[in-house]
């Protein structure tokens, strides 16, 4: 076993005294280590409740003959850290998380690893994580919140952020906004919609690497609790079997992922992640991938932000592996992928049912005829930019308006919620990529205000940022090269035409292009505005989206 180097031998003596310190008794001595990477923490509504999850997978490891080990790593809330300064936190987490699983799991050399997660940027950490160690490992999450409850509605944060510009538009009185706030989020969990927590931790079932309703199971079932038990079970069988994360991953199962992701019409933070992913498993991910298989791969389930249904219903509809079946059904599933269960994906999928057809729709009823991720390319996307294709209306997918431009994100959302921006216009939010923000915000609030001030099929919005997985209209981010890379959005004036067009997948600048490389030669070097050391040493590290804003290499 790995941790054999500090149990075993005379040599050793000092290193078994101690773990003889922590309780260890010398008949664990010949068991499996077990680390459980833990993100509980009490500011984050995802993880407010995973002390309780860690005991299930502890309780799960010690019945299977294993030792538990419990480790805690950082987290952020992007809701939380929304529209303010600590957004710019929140992607460069990512790496912190990664890095400090990979610093804990090679100083204690565990045999296996049981990763404890939930929200935003920490399940993408710790799939990370997981693929640089390749320790057998099992990743579990916190599940999603409950879908609260407005009237004879279903409602979730979205429905405040959107409830925000309603208020101030004069659509909605301040008492209606004060109740959606109280009923919006009932309880723990990741929020409750097909947002980015929600769509990692279900395609973390289409990777092979959680066991089966990972990602749809809510937080506040008892179902929870035995899946994490289960968890910590069979993280002990895969440490015995020698059955390691790069056994089990490789680029089959990112094809099922992004077509599970497609399928569900899930968060564009996706194709930052799994790029990231990947790369940490030693695999190279083409973004076009994900515009391939959107032509092929039919949006089949309608969930919040852009449709009705919530992450309880997709649970009670047969949740991700009921999305695969559809899609395998089609043959649109690798279903020699491996599981950690050491059975193929295809295997698993015969035994699944369907049990509601307009929340995991037929592939011949699609909502949408594509999938639910788009890549533009165009003058002002030389690399790329990603649209969330099942959320642009229809009259949207092409247009051609007049550039409002904005070198910050809150600045954008005040414009728009103080009226400023009119019908016909394209809102383009610069300096908040990768590496000029730093930290690739999320621009949830302007999108927000944007649908909360009725202007969702008239306004475009487009960034070198990113989107939470709980935005929707015409919006394209992750525009690479970003503008603190001189890539052309640096260079966009107020009154620019821009073209958007989704079907033929571009996004254009329509100025003359000797006006465009005259622009570029008089473009001044981006100087960063934050003092924070971990900001700039991220802005100096990062590459760019269209790489998973990872780091680069030494």
């Amino acid at each position: 076993m790995r941790s054999d180097v500090i149990k075993k031998g005379l040599e050793r003596a000092p290193h078994r005294s101690l773990l003889k310190a922590l309780g260890i008794t010398d008949q664990e001595m010949t068991r499996p280590f077990i680390g459980i990477a833990s993100s509980a923490n009490e500011i984050i509504p995802g993880h407010a409740h995973l002390d309780k999850i860690v005991e299930a997978v502890k309780m799960g490891v010690s019945m299977a003959g294993g030792v538990p080990f419990v480790f805690h790593t950082i987290g952020i809330c992007d809701g939380i850290a929304m529209d303010h300064k600590g957004m710019k936190f929140s992607l460069p987490s990512r790496e912190l998380i990664a890095d400090s699983v990979e610093i804990v799991a090679n100083a204690f050399p565990f045999d296996g690893i049981v990763f404890v997660s939930n929200c935003d940027k920490i399940t993408p950490g710790m799939l990370m994580a997981m693929g640089r160690l390749n320790i057998p490992s099992v990743l579990v999450s916190g599940g999603p919140m409950l879908a609260g409850n407005y009237g004879n509605q279903k409602i979730d944060l979205i429905t405040v952020f959107e409830a925000v510009g309603k208020c101030k538009s004069g659509n909605m009185s301040e008492g209606e906004l004060m109740e959606i706030e109280n009923e919006a989020c009932p309880g723990v969990g990741s929020c409750a919609g097909l947002f980015t927590a929600n769509t990692m931790n279900a395609l973390s079932e289409a990777l092979g690497v959680a066991l089966k309703g990972n990602g749809t199971i809510p937080a506040v079932h008892a179902a929870r609790l035995r899946l994490a038990k289960e968890s910590g079970m069979m993280v002990v069988k895969l440490v015995r079997e020698g059955l390691k994360p790069r056994n089990i991953v490789n680029l089959d199962s990112f094809l099922n992922a992004i077509a599970v992701d497609l399928a569900m019409g899930g968060s564009t933070n996706t194709v930052l992640h799994l790029k990231a992913i990947a790369e940490s498993f030693g695999i190279d991910l083409n973004i076009n991938i994900f515009d391939e298989l959107s032509r092929k791969v039919p949006h089949i389930c309608n969930l919040s932000p852009v449709g009705p249904y919530h992450m309880q219903d997709l649970h009670n509809a047969g949740g991700v592996y009921g999305v695969m079946k559809r899609l395998n059904d089609a043959g649109l599933i690798r279903k020699n992928a491996k599981t950690v269960y050491g059975v193929n994906i295809g295997q698993l999928l015969t035994q699944v049912k369907i049990l509601d057809d307009d929340v995991i729709r037929p592939l011949d009823k699609p909502y949408h005829e594509e999938g639910g991720i788009g890549v533009l390319y165009g003058s002002l996307a030389p690399e790329g930019a990603i649209v969330k294709l099942s959320g642009v209306p229809q009259k949207m997918r092409h247009h051609v308006g007049p550039a409002v431009v904005f070198d910050d994100g809150e600045e954008a959302t005040k414009a728009i919620l103080d009226g400023k921006i009119k019908k016909g216009d394209v809102v383009v939010v610069r300096y908040e990529g990768p590496k000029g923000g730093p930290g690739m915000r999320e621009m949830l609030s302007p999108t927000s205000a944007i649908v909360g001030m009725g202007l969702a099929e008239e306004v475009a919005l487009i960034t070198d940022g990113r989107f939470s997985g709980g935005s929707h209209g015409a919006v394209i981010g992750h525009v690479s090269p970003e503008a603190a890379e001189g890539g052309p959005i640096a260079i966009v004036r107020n009154g620019d035409p821009i073209e958007i067009d989704v079907d033929r997948r571009k996004l254009n600048l329509l100025v003359d292009e000797k006006e465009i490389e005259r622009r570029l030669r008089k473009l001044e070097e981006h100087q960063l505005h934050v003092t924070e050391k971990v900001l700039r040493r991220y802005s100096y590290m990062v590459q760019s989206a269209s790489k998973g804003a990872t780091f680069r290499e030494p």
